[in-house]
């Protein structure tokens, strides 16, 4: 597996993947109309194409294909963190958080912080994060749970 920076050429990819991991992983959480809500079949490319710019993003790969990717805001916000379907449980999700954290050290900060699912919950909290608060969210015309989570660093 590598790690490594983000492409304008992997949006697509990543789009894909992203789709992917919530219509086969986050099904097991969530309602099939919250997962249509959250990983519509059309997605707004040029959205998705600044939020990559305007923020470090990392590729996982593995064999030369995406298996993951995740992100961090400049105030320690891990915003997106997916691992393919056929990916997941193989160490993929714990590299790219080494790799933001290790960013965050870079940077100084003292907090990393995310929304996570529940599909993603148990994860984080394996990673040291702790939840903050329960949330829910509308997205889409779907409410969905979630937890706002916080790891301290240093």
């Amino acid at each position: 597996m590598i790690i490594r920076l983000y492409v304008p050429a992997d949006l697509d990819g990543l789009i894909r993947l992203f789709r992917d991991s919530v219509r086969r992983i986050a099904i097991r959480d969530y309602t099939e109309d919250q997962v249509k809500a959250w990983a519509p079949d059309a997605v707004d490319r040029q959205s998705w194409a600044t939020r990559r710019a305007s923020r470090p993003t990392w590729v996982a790969e593995v064999d030369g294909e995406i298996a993951g990717f995740t992100d961090l805001e400049p105030d320690g916000h891990v915003d997106m963190m997916y691992v393919h379907s056929d990916h997941q449980g193989r160490g993929v999700a714990g590299a790219l958080l080494r790799q933001v954290e290790a960013e965050a050290a870079r940077l100084g900060l003292d907090r990393l912080y995310t929304e996570a699912s529940i599909t993603a919950r148990p994860f984080f909290e394996r990673k040291g994060f702790r939840v903050i608060a329960p949330q829910t969210v509308s997205l889409r015309g779907q409410d969905f749970a979630n937890y706002r989570m916080e790891k301290r660093l240093g």
